[in-house]
């Protein structure tokens, strides 16, 4: 009987969270880079300026960011996988009537849709994994979690690519193709997740301790502000190279077909062992500031790289290096700053708070680019402005106190 014991626990639940989190950022980033590749079909058969090409991520984020906040606070008062699971399922569904609508202003409504019920994923599940890892684990496993972006980013370009730009199908068919996986992976969650809501008497003894939810709590630690400021303008960086870098690649370096998800693709696939190095770091620094200060810098460098030479190997090297130093990587630092510093109570409105600020980037960064290439003619304009706003990031990380952790070092 023993035996048997031990085999039913042979993995422990936060694992099994990991994983299934890890699927959960596969089914959002595929289900958003779908678009990337196909950029230039939707322009030519909706008629689309620049700006208006931008409009269409840039909505999408609308209505992603905007429901963080609630979700999260809905999260934390009726149960984080009622709010996660149903949200998965429904952005999955939604992605196949996106491919469906016959006008632009019916598929950026059923987009913005997606966005939407995507934005119900964030605060939840960093709440939950948050409450499940091991705090000794905590940035690791966020990295691992985190590190679902960069597959998720290249499934979506590959299945793009491949059955449009190679196989000569329809742009509507990725979008189709994408909603398979992400339903399967919302029942996934619906069977692994594991809630915990409060009991009645935990209820009562947070009630003794005051551990009521202040919103305003949210903006009293210096170091949740740095942080909300450092993630704006890392995703703003971000996403200016995930939804331009396919259309700056077919227009000013001449690569098309399958081999734009193969060169697209470097930035996320050099994200992993990035993302794991530096958050084992963090970890065994258990600081998170040095290792911000080295990649921060570095992704600026990178990113300016990318649009700033003509050569090609420059370019590959460029997008490896952000890879490795940009925002995939930085983000799971960045969770554990949110995990070390908020109101425990309030963990998955905190996430929310801290992804909605650094979402509201991947609202204005596809549209400024947009509207940057329609003024000057050229992609490079909006690289160089996102280099700008990592300088701002630098500045933050180099305001935060690492010895003001209340969740670290309380009498700190």
């Amino acid at each position: 009987m023993k035996d048997n014991n031990q085999t039913k626990q042979s993995i422990p639940y936060w694992i099994k969270a990991v994983i299934v989190f890890f699927l959960g950022w596969v089914a959002l980033y595929g289900t958003r880079s779908v678009l990337n590749p196909v950029m230039d079909n939707i322009q030519d058969e909706f008629q689309l300026s620049g700006a208006q090409l931008g409009l269409i991520s840039s909505i999408f984020f609308l209505g992603y960011a905007g429901l963080n906040i609630p979700s999260g606070i809905l999260g934390d008062k009726i149960g984080k996988k009622k709010v996660l699971v149903p949200g998965v399922l429904l952005f999955g569904i939604f992605a196949a009537i996106t491919g469906m609508m016959p006008t632009f202003v019916l598929f950026i409504i059923s987009w913005l849709l997606v966005g939407i019920f995507q934005g119900f994923y964030y605060g939840p599940q960093y709440g939950l994994s948050s409450e499940a890892i091991p705090p000794k684990h905590i940035t690791l496993g966020s990295a691992i979690i985190n590190s679902g972006m960069a597959f998720g980013l290249s499934l979506g370009y590959f299945i793009s690519s491949y059955t449009v730009q190679t196989l000569g199908m329809s742009w509507r068919v990725p979008f189709y193709i994408i909603a398979i996986p992400v339903i399967l992976i919302g029942l996934a969650m619906w069977w692994v997740i594991q809630d915990k809501p409060k009991t009645k008497e935990e209820r009562s003894e947070a009630a003794l301790n005051g551990e009521k939810l202040h919103f305003a709590d949210l903006f009293k630690n210096k170091n949740l502000n740095y942080a909300y400021i450092t993630i704006f303008c890392a995703i703003y960086a971000f996403f200016v190279v995930v939804t331009w870098i396919p259309y700056y690649l077919q227009h000013a370096r001449g690569i098309h077909g399958t081999e734009v998800a193969v060169v697209s693709s470097l930035v996320p696939w050099a994200a992993i062992p990035g993302s794991l190095f530096f958050s084992w770091i963090a970890d065994r620094l258990g600081k998170r500031r040095p290792v911000l200060l080295v990649m921060l810098p570095l992704s600026i460098i990178a990113i300016v790289s990318i649009v700033a030479f003509e050569s090609m190997t420059v370019l590959y090297i460029a997008l490896i290096g952000y890879g490795i130093f940009g925002k995939i990587s930085t983000n799971p630092v960045l969770v554990a700053v949110v995990a070390d510093n908020a109101p425990k109570h309030a963990y998955s409105t905190a996430f929310g708070v801290y992804n909605f600020f650094g979402m509201c980037g991947s609202i204005l960064a596809p549209y400024i680019t947009g509207l940057l290439t329609d003024i000057t003619g050229t992609l490079n304009a909006g690289f160089y402005f996102a280099g700008i706003l990592l300088i701002i990031a630098v500045i933050s990380v180099l305001l935060m106190d690492e010895n003001n952790r209340p969740n670290v070092n309380p009498t700190g």
